[in-house]
């Protein structure tokens, strides 16, 4: 209490009322005041917690996933997402490409772009890693006719409101926490994004009229602990080795129970180790790259008994034509209204290089092509989430996509490294 409470608020000596009675008629009149203004800022919070459009599902963590109030509606904005999503092609598809500013929704929507078919983007910009670059990719986008509408997964309103807008074909389900040490710090946004997020888009979608084909981002960290390789898609995937693999394995069951009860088509991706130009900050690549450049020392993690540490890298191009050729053969949901009219196809597919390759290995080749020595620093695997290795088995993908990844690392790193030299030029963003 400040020293400012106990000075009387008229000057002059205080005298106690003598009378009993209007002592209590006066403490009867402000309890009755203090009550009627309680009621006032109560009907304020009550009406503002009704009004908020994402007051139902706010997160524990507002920092990095809360549901924003965002600028959408009006005929302005309806008119861009008609456009945007407007198909130019025979036969194009209109899709929904939801974390659309992020490294791989980035790559997917501009290729569907290019060959004709109708996208709109949504993305709610979350900080997990620097938002300057998800806004120039955002950028990118929207010089090749990409409008990304700003908004949280979880939103359910306005998933409603831009499915009654456009009858979307597809849903590209790319939206996601991602990482697998963050989750040791903030458990919680994966499971609002990973889990909750993906119930609420299936819920608009079991409801839509038509219902969309929907292809979505699961992950080779589903394989956890198995320790028979190449892993394949029949393989057991019950022993996660961190949380958001387990979120991803929960995406599966959760898809599974929306096929089985609301005939929504759906196709899972499990993505192993992807890499390219416009990459994610938080990847062993980039940050390599990064202070291999500045001088600085680089963790090599070996597993027990000096194991080795190897990732099935795959390049960003290759996962984009998987991604694609999920979309081109996904079949028709079967429901109409949120009731299941037949049985729906329910795929799950590895993407990956089949090609592991040494922790160590990654940074000879950077080395090579940065033309600067490395400072290794080797460490023990640490136990929060990360795996020794992963390597996909393919032959699903293959057979049924005619997916065929062309791009091997070491030509791969070097498009990364070029595009990372472009944007950081000088220690400093180029403007394109």
């Amino acid at each position: 209490m400040s020293h400012l409470d106990n000075i009387p608020s008229t000057p002059g000596k205080f005298k106690m009322d003598k009378s009993p009675y209007i002592h209590r008629l006066r403490w009867h009149s402000s309890l009755a005041k203090l009550t009627l203004w309680s009621f006032v800022f109560l009907g304020l919070i009550l009406l503002f917690f009704f009004r908020s459009p994402s007051s139902s599902a706010l997160p524990s963590d507002l920092s990095r996933r809360s549901l924003r109030t965002y600028n959408w509606g009006g005929p302005d904005w309806e008119k861009r997402v008609r456009s945007s999503a407007r198909v130019r092609s025979r036969n194009g598809i209109s899709v929904l490409v939801t974390g659309a500013a992020g490294f791989v929704g980035t790559h997917v929507s501009a290729a569907l772009k290019r060959r004709g078919d109708g996208v709109i983007g949504l993305d709610n910009f979350n900080d997990y890693y620097d938002t300057s670059l998800k806004r120039a990719r955002q950028a990118l986008l929207e010089r090749t006719g990409v409008f990304i509408v700003e908004g949280d997964i979880n939103d359910s309103t306005l998933l409603r409101k831009l499915f009654e807008v456009v009858a979307f074909t597809h849903v590209m389900h790319l939206a996601a926490q991602a990482g697998v040490r963050y989750a040791m710090e903030n458990p919680s946004s994966y499971v609002h994004s990973n889990i909750a997020g993906l119930v609420s888009l299936l819920e608009v979608c079991k409801s839509a009229n038509p219902q969309p084909a929907i292809v979505w981002a699961s992950s080779s960290s589903v394989y956890g602990l198995n320790s028979k390789v190449p892993f394949s898609e029949r393989d057991r995937t019950d022993q996660p080795a961190s949380l958001y693999a387990a979120t991803k394995k929960a995406g599966e069951e959760i898809a599974h129970t929306y096929n089985h009860i609301y005939g929504l088509s759906l196709t899972g991706l499990r993505f192993f180790t992807v890499y390219g130009p416009w990459g994610r900050p938080d990847m062993a690549y980039f940050f390599f790259t990064r202070d291999i450049l500045k001088g600085k020392s680089i963790p090599i993690f070996e597993a027990s008994n000096h194991g080795t540490v190897a990732r099935d890298f795959t390049y960003i191009d290759d996962i984009v034509k998987g991604c694609l050729a999920a979309l081109d053969t996904a079949e028709k949901s079967t429901g109409s209204g949120g009731k299941k009219r037949g049985p729906a196809q329910l795929r799950v597919f590895n993407l990956g290089n089949t090609s592991p390759v040494p922790v160590s290995d990654l940074v000879s080749i950077l080395e090579k092509i940065l033309k600067v020595k490395a400072k290794r620093q080797i460490m023990k695997l640490p136990r929060n989430g990360d795996v020794q290795f992963t390597h996909a088995n393919i032959s699903s993908a293959q057979r049924e996509l005619g997916y065929k990844p062309t791009t091997d690392l070491q030509t791969g790193l070097k498009k990364f490294v070029r595009w990372y030299l472009s944007y950081y030029s000088g220690g400093k963003k180029a403007t394109g």
